[in-house]
């Protein structure tokens, strides 16, 4: 008797031993053997994290137990999660109950409209289109930041890649972006002052120029006729605008119909610059109009070698012997519209 009860003691301390071996090794011990990532929405629920998080990690039962010890099920965050190889059960379960998530790439550019801008955030953050773009119109928060409405706050985003956190909600981009918008125009402001253009007419200047070449070796030239325009009255007659003003960014072709279009940004009826951006042009294209070249130039057509550069003219006459034969290429390449 006295040796069954030795021999059930030893067993119960191996047995102890074991499980608290088996503790050690499955909390403790490597979950992640591979890294990956997992992307939690702000919509989904235990199930979906389970789901997502399980096929990427080992320890499953010392998962549950841990998770079910800090009630991640109730207590869980949202985000973008990166899942290091050797991480172990108690490192992931503190990371996703404490939202320690990893920041994400966000980048935009070449956006024309708030509205096309709000489906490239889309894409890439956890928010829909539609929640973007309702805050990027929002009147009350354009005023917040100092612009008189949603098109002219439009101008705080400069295209660039930015890092954010997925889950960042449009309100927080927009905040961001005006932080990034300042930092940009600090560095800029003296040579800005110099040129006499508030921060909006540089980017509405800059988004006629970005619209009219993407050769950044010509877009100073660009500003410069357009800054000659301005200062002699001038219309700008920009075709960029027109486009704008009619909703067609595909024309290739500007026709007479097109001039006659009543709106504050067909710059053929209304003289000095639109009301705001009508893109969101490359920093390239904001720095050539604060760059701009000092010439005589008043005119420019495009080449007819379709090579994305333009012929410059500082006579209308010059002009009209560029603009025909700008014009013949147009109607032997039967682009009419």
């Amino acid at each position: 008797m006295k040796k069954t009860l030795i021999w059930i003691f030893a067993a119960a301390v191996v047995l102890g031993a074991a499980a608290a071996a088996w503790g050690i090794i499955s909390f403790k011990g490597n979950a992640v053997k591979q890294s990956a990532e997992i992307y939690l929405s702000k919509r989904s629920d235990y199930t979906t994290l389970i789901d997502s998080l399980k096929p990427k990690i080992g320890h499953h039962l010392a998962f549950d137990i841990y998770a079910k010890r800090l009630n991640l099920e109730q207590t869980f965050k949202p985000g973008h999660y990166i899942l290091n190889e050797g991480m172990d059960v108690i490192e992931i379960v503190r990371m996703i109950k404490l939202g320690m998530q990893t920041p994400i790439n966000v980048t935009f550019n070449n956006a024309k409209t708030p509205a096309y801008l709000a489906g490239k955030l889309a894409r890439q953050i956890d928010a829909d289109s539609a929640e973007i773009a309702a805050v990027l119109t929002d009147q009350a928060i354009a005023e917040k930041y100092g612009f008189k409405n949603p098109l002219t706050m439009f101008s705080i985003f400069v295209p660039n890649t930015y890092e954010l956190y997925w889950t960042v909600s449009p309100e927080q981009i927009v905040e961001r972006m005006n932080k990034e918008y300042e930092a940009f125009w600090a560095d800029r402001d003296a040579k800005r002052k110099r040129s006499g253009l508030s921060r909006l007419e540089v980017m509405t200047l800059a988004s006629i120029v970005y619209e009219e070449t993407r050769a950044t070796d010509e877009m100073a030239t660009v500003a410069g006729v357009y800054i000659n325009r301005l200062k002699k009255g001038m219309p700008l007659q920009a075709d960029p605008t027109v486009k704008y003003a009619v909703g067609d960014f595909t024309l290739r072709r500007i026709l007479h119909k097109h001039l006659r279009v009543d709106s504050p940004y067909n710059t053929y009826k209304n003289r000095g610059l639109p009301p705001s951006p009508i893109c969101m042009p490359s920093i390239a294209a904001i720095d050539g109009v604060l760059n701009f070249e000092k010439h005589n130039y008043i005119y420019f057509c495009a080449r007819p070698t379709f090579d994305g550069h333009h012929n410059f003219a500082a006579t209308y006459i010059e002009h009209l012997r560029n603009a025909r034969a700008y014009t013949k290429e147009l109607n032997k390449r039967k682009i009419y519209k």
